[in-house]
């Protein structure tokens, strides 16, 4: 504990990768990346470059996000031993769950509405050069109910583990976790194992998330220096409606929330700065899920809901996605003219209930789904995506943000819905700032 006090403020994780955004920009708007070689700067070398930086780390993160989730879900549910309360939590999960991200949806379009940040753009759909999404728009086709849920069945028990299928990996870790449940005291020498594994990956992730700082610096240097500054000028109002949403969200639902389970919101942000900091350098709340599931554990909800609720969460519970979602929707329609009727927004909003399901929470994951979710809605023509690809990066941001601090209200609720939580410790907790460092077991 003396070593912790006595360590400098320049050893302190979140600080670094807080340095690493503040020299990701500024590198990004000295070397931009210029179309005309002949203006390119000496030696040629643009911010772009440095991509791989942010690549690789997001990459080695990425290979442990679903070992990870399926001993974290694996454990939860085997441990708490009554199905019924399984069963009980998972219906409480799914509730909040749903009535949360349709207050997400009703804010996007609300604001779209109120301040309809597409007007006066006047662009011809027909004019518009679609090749450089085309590959999104294909990833984004809207699957049928039935190729949906085929999919959610992997080709075999390793694959989500190997390819990183947030959905599947889900299924085939309730699948294990009621097979060890249902062999009783059999079971046990397995629910051990699979506790023990999720400690060496929670070590394995600690080292990784060291390398948070370089893969930052490189993802925040490619993002300014690819997209630049001034070329947002003509799009702000869009980003700005889309932040402004999110803050409201964040503020008004979410804080009104934390303030029934008695704490402030603004605590809880502050308690998950370290990993709320890594979502802002690398655009991918993926990257802070360990972080996440160990700060939550330690503000008093049980390994058990934690296990559930968390992992869940990142593929059901994505409130910033939604909030653009329904924007974005909006916007195109505003801004290529394309008149969308109350019930066709409304049908919009039930359309992305269901196609941000299983959107995993990486970067140009909700672009990939606004594309899903335009190709179910015919009226708004697809081919508008190409207005908003060059920004997308910069809302991702917020989208991963929001996704974040709501998945970690929701742990919060639905252990106070369980009694797992004491108010009096748990306001403690948040008040306490500590500098523990993002993933730590």
């Amino acid at each position: 504990m003396e070593q912790q006090r006595a360590k400098p403020w320049y050893g302190i994780l979140y600080v670094q990768v807080l340095i690493a955004v503040a020299l990701g920009i500024l590198v990004g708007a000295l070397f931009p990346d210029v179309k005309d070689r002949a203006a390119a700067p000496a030696g040629g070398f643009s911010a772009s470059q440095l991509k791989p930086l942010g690549d690789g780390f997001i990459n080695l993160v990425k290979m442990l996000i679903s070992p990870i989730i399926f001993c974290t879900v694996v454990h939860g549910i085997a441990s708490l031993g009554d199905l019924k309360k399984l069963g009980r939590i998972g219906l409480k999960t799914l509730l909040y769950f749903e009535t949360v991200s349709t207050i997400a949806l009703g804010i996007g379009l609300l604001v779209a509405n109120l301040l309809r940040p597409g007007d006066g753009f006047n662009i011809d759909p027909s004019q518009l050069d679609a090749a450089p999404v085309q590959h999104l728009i294909e990833q984004g086709k809207h699957q049928s109910a039935v190729e949906f849920l085929l999919h959610l069945i992997p080709t075999s028990f390793l694959a989500p583990l190997a390819t990183g299928d947030l959905l599947q990996t889900l299924l085939i870790a309730i699948l294990t976790a009621l097979a060890i449940s249902a062999l009783g005291e059999r079971g046990k020498p397995a629910v051990r194992a699979i506790e023990a594994a999720s400690h060496v990956l929670f070590g394995v992730m600690q080292i990784i998330v060291r390398l948070a700082p370089v893969g930052v610096f490189g993802a925040m240097a490619f993002t300014v220096g690819s997209y630049g500054l001034e070329s947002l000028r003509h799009l702000l109002a869009l980003m700005g409606c889309f932040y402004l949403s999110a803050v409201l969200f964040v503020v008004v639902v979410l804080g009104l929330i934390a303030r029934a389970l008695g704490f402030s919101i603004f605590r809880l942000i502050g308690y998950l700065k370290e990993e709320l900091l890594l979502v802002l350098g690398t655009s991918s709340s993926e990257t802070a899920l360990p972080g996440l599931i160990k700060k939550m554990e330690r503000a008093g909800c049980r390994e058990a809901t934690v296990g559930l609720v968390v992992p869940t969460g990142y593929s059901f519970n994505l409130d910033g996605t939604n909030i653009y979602l329904s924007m974005a929707v909006v916007f195109l329609a505003q801004a290529t003219n394309t008149p969308l009727t109350l019930g066709q927004q409304l049908s919009v909003l039930v359309i992305a209930m269901l196609t941000s399901k299983g959107s995993a929470a990486v970067t140009g994951g909700g672009f990939i789904t606004l594309a899903a979710t335009l190709a179910a809605v015919p009226s708004v023509p697809i081919s508008a995506l190409a207005i908003i690809y060059g920004i997308d990066r910069f809302m991702s941001e917020c989208r991963a943000l929001t996704n974040l601090i709501g998945n970690a209200v929701a742990t919060l609720v639905i252990s106070r819905w369980e009694g797992e939580l004491q108010t009096p410790l748990l306001r403690d907790d948040l008040f306490q700032q500590t500098a523990e460092p993002t993933g730590a077991p």
